[in-house]
C-alpha cells in the first residue's frame, strides 16, 4: 500500500470527531456523577465500579445505533482507589470486599469512547459532607489547582515541561508531592497512550529520558494529576491487577486453550481499549486466561499502586481538545471549593499572579442541544490565556 492509500488520521479539525468526543465526555461526566452519588459509608468499592461501568455501557448503547460497525463503550474501567491507594483499583466480585467509611479519600477514574475517540475523567473527594481541614484538604486542593494550571498551560506553543514545573511548585506549596514518574498522554482514535506525554515529578534519569514536546492545534490530551501527602513514590504492593489493555505491536502463539479463548474475546470486545477482568462472564476463566497473555506481553497491565500507609493521594483528570480558537475542556469534575480549607496557598510569585489572572478570566460555556439532535448537552470550559 502506498503512503497515499493509507487512511488519514481523524482529528478534531473534523466537526464530527469533535461531536463524538463531546458525546463520550457527557456520558463520562454523568457516569462520574452517578458513582459519586452512590459513594457513601457502607458501600463496597466493587459495587461502585459496577455502577460506573453499567452506566457507561447503557448510555453508549443509545448513541449511533444505526452505525452497526461503530464501536463505543468503556475506554477505561471504573476504578475507585481509597486513601493511600494511588490508582487502578477495580476489584473483582471474587476479591475480598472493601467497604467505604466516612472520612475515606476516594479517587474515581473512568473513561468513555465513541468510535474510538476517548474522553477520560477522574475526581477525588472525601466520603461524608463535612468541610475538611488538614492533610486531606491540602492534597485535594493541591491536586485541583494543578489541574486548573494544566488547563491553562496545555495549549498550542507551550512545552510539556512547563506543566511539569508548575505541578511541582504547586504541590510543594501545599507540603505535598506529585506522584513520581506518572504520565499524562496525548489521545488519538483508539489510542489511550499517545506518544506525546507530560511527566509528573520526574527523577533525574526520567527527566533526562523524557521526550520534550510542544503542544499543537488539533491535539487531544488526557491530563492526569496525582498528588500525595507523602514522598510521591508509588509502588506495586502485589495487589491483584484487574485492568489490562491489548498491545497491538505484540504477537505470540498462545499454547493454552483457555488463554486463546480469552484473548479472542479481548480482541473482539475491546480492541486496544483498557478492560477489566470483571467484564467477563466467567471470572475464574478470565483470571486463568490472562496469565499467559500478560506473561508474553500481549496485554499490558495497569498495576494497582500504593503510597506509604497513612498517606493520602488525590487525583483529578480531564480531557482537553486543543481547538483552533483555544483549549476546550470537555470532561469536568465535581470539585466543591468550599469543602476544602487549607492553611497553605501557592507560594511561587509568578504562578500566583498567573493563578489570579486565570481565575478572573476563566469562562464556562454551557451548550444546550435541541431535542432530537445527536450531540448531547455538554459543559465546556474554555481556558484563559
Amino acid at each position: 500500500m502506498s503512503g497515499d492509500d493509507e487512511p488519514q488520521e481523524q482529528t478534531i479539525s473534523d466537526d464530527l470527531v469533535v461531536t463524538k468526543y463531546k458525546m463520550g465526555a457527557e456520558i463520562a461526566n454523568q457516569a462520574l456523577k452517578a458513582v459519586v452519588e452512590a459513594a457513601r459509608a457502607g458501600v463496597t468499592v466493587v459495587s461502585l465500579c459496577e455502577t460506573g461501568d453499567a452506566f457507561i455501557m447503557a448510555e453508549t448503547g443509545k448513541v449511533f445505533r444505526k452505525e452497526k460497525d461503530l464501536k463505543k463503550g468503556i475506554a477505561f474501567p471504573t476504578s475507585v482507589s481509597v486513601n493511600n491507594c494511588v490508582c487502578h483499583f477495580s476489584p473483582l466480585k471474587s476479591d475480598p470486599e472493601i467497604t467505604l467509611k466516612d472520612g475515606d479519600l476516594i479517587k474515581i477514574d473512568l473513561g468513555v469512547h465513541v468510535d474510538g475517540f476517548i474522553s477520560n475523567l477522574a475526581h477525588s473527594f472525601v466520603v461524608g459532607d463535612a468541610p475538611l481541614t488538614g492533610r486531606k484538604a491540602d492534597v485535594i486542593k493541591a491536586a485541583h489547582l494543578c489541574a486548573e494550571a494544566a488547563l491553562r498551560l496545555v495549549k498550542p506553543g507551550n512545552q510539556n515541561s512547563q506543566v511539569t514545573e508548575a505541578w511541582n511548585k504547586i504541590a510543594k506549596s501545599f507540603k505535598c508531592s506529585a506522584i513520581e514518574g506518572m504520565l499524562s498522554h496525548q489521545l488519538k482514535q483508539h489510542v489511550i497512550d499517545g506518544e506525546k506525554t507530560i511527566i509528573q515529578n520526574p527523577t533525574d534519569l526520567q527527566r533526562k529520558d523524557h521526550e520534550k514536546a510542544e503542544f499543537e492545534v488539533h491535539e487531544v490530551y488526557a491530563v492526569d494529576v496525582l498528588i500525595s501527602t507523602g514522598e510521591g513514590k508509588a509502588k506495586d504492593a502485589g495487589q491483584r491487577t484487574t485492568i489490562y489493555k491489548r498491545d497491538p505491536d505484540k504477537q505470540y502463539g498462545l499454547k493454552m486453550k483457555t488463554s486463546r479463548s480469552f484473548f479472542s474475546e479481548v480482541e473482539r470486545r475491546f480492541d486496544a481499549m483498557p478492560f477489566t477482568l470483571r467484564a467477563f462472564e466467567d471470572e475464574a476463566k478470565a483470571r486463568l486466561g490472562v496469565v499467559e497473555c500478560a506473561k508474553h506481553e500481549l496485554l499490558q497491565p495497569f498495576n494497582v499502586l500504593h503510597e506509604k500507609e497513612g498517606e493520602f493521594v488525590a487525583q483529578f483528570k480531564f480531557t482537553v481538545l486543543l481547538m483552533a480558537n483555544g483549549p476546550l475542556r470537555i470532561t469536568t469534575g465535581l470539585y466543591e471549593q468550599e469543602l476544602y480549607k487549607s492553611e497553605h496557598e501557592v507560594e511561587d510569585a509568578d504562578l500566583k499572579v498567573k493563578q489570579d489572572r486565570w481565575a478572573t478570566a476563566s469562562k464556562t460555556v454551557e451548550t444546550e442541544t435541541a431535542p432530537g439532535q445527536p450531540a448531547p448537552e455538554v459543559k465546556e470550559t474554555k481556558a484563559a490565556e
